[in-house]
């Protein structure tokens, strides 16, 4: 995670009461840059001390030439808030999102800057799970092409033989709140659900009545298969060619989550060869799809990213991204903030630090871990034992359900996200643990494991990892790590280090921690950029290495 931004809107404002001592000289701008529904445009207007543009259509060279008296955005998807935009947002504080997607801000440069980033993170829920419903069905019964025919002036029954719902298995890849909604309406169509999802615990999964699986399972079982996962570098292309190769011959394909998911290529491929049955496509990785082969397959339906376009639900986004930033920029609270926990300027000063290590802290256990968390566990150890430890810890679940829930999770949804998910969390104080007077100690609990991390920051309050199990380290928490379960042989770094130097990939710090001579041991490489999966393989073939992963914080 980015570093958290200062306390803009409780710095820059006095609160009394509850309200925002302003004077009525001094008028709070707010500038909606897209399409919004008119209720949400009328809700901001309705505050007098807002006042409220809309402006729509601008380039993101129209919007950075704009945007300096600006207080407030809002925007949809089409408007980019890029970091040129930002740079340019003298007095920007927030920037709402109706939506879910962050695709089209730069969350990061607004961070720099100060600016919180909100988003609507349930407002399109039942929106998307009808529609993938809708294109489910669609695919099944070929209404689509069945539609045209009839239109050409054809009379093709015969063509048009379709599938049965009643019976199949459905395969759901990411269980959040779309999938599960999803879920629970294949099942009123008979249909057996099984699903994959690394946070979802066991005893939540039985509630619903759907059996998880892993995913070689999923797609050899699954006779149609839908994709709820954010669009993340683990996600891009998670099912290609060598996945479709190993799912039910005659599997047909939905994502109506995130261009990017599925390998549109292989897909292609895949159904050309008669593999894939057929495909429902509401998501592209390039919008709009221009000439794409896709389109010419008679097997292939798609819509325009209608997922969330009900009237229902951009009334749902409208208003809640109206009342938030609203409440935002007149001291009123912030919610559904992607990129601030909602603290005082003081105890943000000080939390800060650990709100970033404890992000990162979970995070990393939950690459690491790689199962259904059932449980976390944190124990605060110094100095942020004075203060309320609720932000932090609402920042180590953020950094534990990311990895599979993405720009979906944040710091106000991160417990309820967890609790949905069946996650137990645990907190506690102690005077001191180990050899340090301040201290994060993390253990995550899944599929009958432990792992147990301990972090801490350095005398320029920077975070650092300083256990990992029972094995002590000095690692620095960002970027691409590669951390290695190995013996405690020498050559093993030499040979790792001609390895990766083979691969043009800079080794930027490295940290080794052992439980005796000879035994066994972690290794912790701090390294410039991504691992392809072929150098990885073979680091994991070197001589000694255990196991090895490859982690991105």
């Amino acid at each position: 995670m980015s570093r958290a931004p200062k306390a803009k809107v409780a710095a820059q404002t006095a609160r009394s009461g509850g309200t925002t001592k302003a004077t009525a000289a001094a008028p709070i701008r707010v500038l909606i840059a897209d399409h919004l529904s008119e209720d949400g445009i009328a809700l901001l207007k309705g505050e007098p001390r807002l006042a409220v543009d809309v402006k729509t259509g601008l380039s993101s060279a129209d919007l950075a030439g704009l945007i300096g008296p600006y207080e407030g955005l809002v925007v949809r998807s089409a408007t980019k808030v890029t970091a040129e935009v930002i740079a340019k947002a003298d007095r920007l504080k927030v920037i709402g999102r109706a939506g879910v997607g962050l695709d089209n801000v730069d969350a990061e440069a607004a961070t720099k800057r100060g600016i919180i980033v909100m988003n609507v993170p349930a407002g399109n829920t039942i929106s998307t799970a009808e529609h993938t419903m809708s294109m489910i069905m669609a695919l099944a019964r070929r209404i689509p092409q069945a539609h045209a025919s009839l239109h050409a002036g054809l009379w093709e029954r015969s063509k048009f033989v379709g599938t049965e719902l009643f019976g199949k298995t459905l395969g759901i890849v990411g269980l959040g709140k779309i999938g599960t909604e999803v879920a629970k309406r294949a099942q009123a169509f008979g249909m057996r659900v099984i699903a994959h999802d690394p946070f979802l615990s066991s005893e939540r999964a039985q509630q619903l009545e759907i059996q998880l699986t892993d995913l070689p399972r999923l797609y050899a079982e699954a006779d149609f298969i839908t994709v709820h996962t954010p669009l993340t570098a683990e996600t891009r292309h998670m099912i290609g060619a060598k996945e479709i190769s190993a799912m039910k011959p005659g599997v047909r394909l939905v994502n109506c989550a995130r261009g990017g998911i599925i390998d549109e290529d292989a897909l292609r491929q895949a159904i050309t060869s008669g593999r894939v049955a057929g495909a429902a496509i509401d998501v592209f990785e390039q919008e709009p799809p221009k000439d794409h082969p896709l389109l010419a397959l008679e097997q292939v339906i798609c819509t325009p990213h209608l997922g969330a376009s009900t009237q229902e639900a951009q009334l749902n986004v409208a208003i809640e991204v109206a009342k938030q930033v609203a409440d935002a920029l007149l001291g009123r609270g912030i919610r559904n903030a992607v990129n601030m926990p909602s603290l005082d300027a003081q105890t943000l000063k000080v939390l800060q630090p650990y709100i970033v290590l404890g992000e990162r802290l979970g995070s990393l256990g939950a690459q690491l871990s790689g199962g259904q968390v059932a449980e976390v566990r944190v124990t605060y150890v110094g100095e942020v034992t004075a203060h309320d430890t609720s932000a932090v810890t609402l920042a180590i679940l953020k950094g534990v359900l990311a990895p599979m829930v993405g720009e979906n999770v944040n710091y106000v949804n991160a417990s309820l996200i967890a609790a949905e998910r069946g996650v137990r969390v645990v907190e506690a104080k102690a005077s001191r643990m180990e050899e340090f007077a301040n201290l994060l100690a993390l253990e995550i609990r899944s599929d009958g494991t432990t792992l147990t991390l301990q972090g801490t920051l350095s005398a320029r309050r920077e975070p650092r990892i300083v256990k990992i199990d029972r094995y002590f380290v000095e690692a620095v928490p960002e970027g691409y790590m590669l951390i290695l379960k190995n013996e405690d042989r020498p050559g093993l770094i030499g040979a790792l280090g001609t390895l990766l130097g083979e691969a043009q990939i800079n080794i930027a710090g490295m940290s080794n921690g052992r439980d005796k001579p000879g035994g066994t041991a972690i290794t912790v490489v701090n390294i410039d950029n991504l691992v392809p999966p072929k150098a990885l393989e073979q680091v994991r073939k070197l001589r000694h290495v255990l196991d090895a992963k490859l982690i991105k914080l």
